[in-house]
């Protein structure tokens, strides 16, 4: 169950995490808490399932990153197999399973399309995977979603 306090820190955390190098002690400072009580809530609400994640978004253009999104079909028996190999990959940053026949999605950033394709091939290649439809960004949208709790 979320406490006020709780709604208030994800409220904040989501427009407004500092970068600083004790970020909690400045949200503490904000809530008119203690940096502990932040730590400890955000690791609750992260072990709750309230959080996936904290941290920023780069344009990954800008680094020099190709993107694709990637949706496979594997053989239900082989999903945790499957999706642990592309989680393995440093350039993987989303890996979702999806009901359908398509029923694995993944986002893949890599220096050159060669490094992409030779990644591609691989997880093409593992046992459970039926089919694979790449789906390289042609334009990049921003959205900044943020979800307002009373």
């Amino acid at each position: 169950m979320l406490t006020a306090f709780d709604k208030r820190l994800l409220n904040l955390i989501q427009i407004e995490l500092p970068l600083e190098s004790r970020p909690f002690a400045v949200l503490a400072e904000r809530l008119d808490s203690e940096e502990a009580i932040v730590i400890e809530r955000l690791n609750y609400l992260k072990e709750q399932g309230f959080i996936r994640r904290i941290g920023p978004f780069f344009d990954s253009t800008k680094l020099g990153y190709i993107g694709t999104l990637v949706a496979l079909e594997v053989e239900p028996n082989f999903i945790p197999q499957v999706a642990a190999f592309i989680n393995s990959d440093y350039g993987v940053t989303h890996n979702y399973e999806r009901d359908g026949s398509l029923n694995l999605w993944f986002t893949l950033f890599s220096h050159t399309l060669e490094e992409q394709k030779e990644t591609l091939d691989k997880i093409e290649k593992i046992p459970g995977v039926v089919r694979m439809i790449n789906l390289p960004a042609t334009q990049k949208f921003k959205v900044s979603v943020q979800f307002t709790l009373s």
